[in-house]
């Protein structure tokens, strides 16, 4: 188990033309606030190995999964429920280092694009990370934060797999995604998080000109990660992709 523990300094300022407190009654004046407030945060999460990470020396690539809405909190062993973190816990080996973070009771993965961001700040300088293979993918409210994530740092990823997911496309952030690879997946059942969530980012990724896939289970209700994160062509796919400088 890792933490990271998050301080992000604010600062608002707010000038005016007057220094200090001036009372003209029926004029309107200029005058000036500033006030300086933290913000702490604390983020666990599970990081994973490959097997020969360490023997060789080589960079590698990362992979950062974000779970569900229903693994937040402070219990690490809840990120387990499902995706690569269920699959390493049973023993199945991956040629990534794999970031699972466990967002805190309350909190929702696109509110958190800054922390994440710090987060793979840390991981990158820990870990042999390869800079130019950073992979993102989420279910569910991971989905959502697969999506906010990635219209946030576009630059930052090889590519991504939002999984019953969603988002609000905008003409700016479909054009800055557009060179981005994406594969989606939903269950066309889906009665938690509507097929229409993911065919909006379809559509609008589209329409900017991106090369996305879009794969639908006809047959699947919410539950359309357990098909994707056991299928080996998803990390096969990740693999083929590299950020060109």
């Amino acid at each position: 188990m890792k933490k990271i523990v998050f301080l992000l300094l604010f600062t608002a300022l707010y000038t005016g033309c007057a220094s200090k407190l001036t009372f003209q009654p029926g004029h309107q004046v200029g005058q000036s606030f500033e006030k300086k407030y933290e913000k702490t945060m604390i983020m666990d999460y599970l990081v994973y190995l490959p097997d020969q990470y360490g023997a060789v020396k080589q960079d590698w690539p990362l992979m950062l999964f974000l779970h569900g809405a229903g693994e937040r909190g402070n219990d690490l062993e809840k990120v387990k429920f499902h995706g690569p973190p269920k699959r390493v816990a049973t023993g199945d080996a991956f040629p990534f280092i794999i970031v699972s973070p466990q967002c805190p009771e309350g909190e929702w993965w696109p509110n958190l694009t800054t922390e994440l961001n710090y987060l793979l700040d840390e991981i990158e300088q820990k870990y042999a990370v390869d800079k130019n293979r950073i992979y993102l993918t989420g279910l569910s409210m991971g989905g959502y934060g697969t999506w906010a994530l990635a219209a946030t740092y576009p630059e930052k990823f090889a590519a991504i797999a939002p999984v019953c997911g969603g988002g609000t496309p905008t003409p700016r952030t479909a054009r800055e995604m557009s060179k981005l690879p994406v594969w989606v997946f939903h269950g066309a059942k889906d009665n938690v998080v509507p097929i229409a969530e993911s065919q909006l980012m379809v559509d609008a990724l589209k329409k900017a000109g991106a090369d996305i896939q879009f794969t639908i289970y006809p047959e699947a209700g919410h539950d359309s990660w357990t098909e994707t994160y056991n299928n080996p062509a998803l990390y096969e796919w990740f693999l083929q992709h590299r950020l060109e400088k």
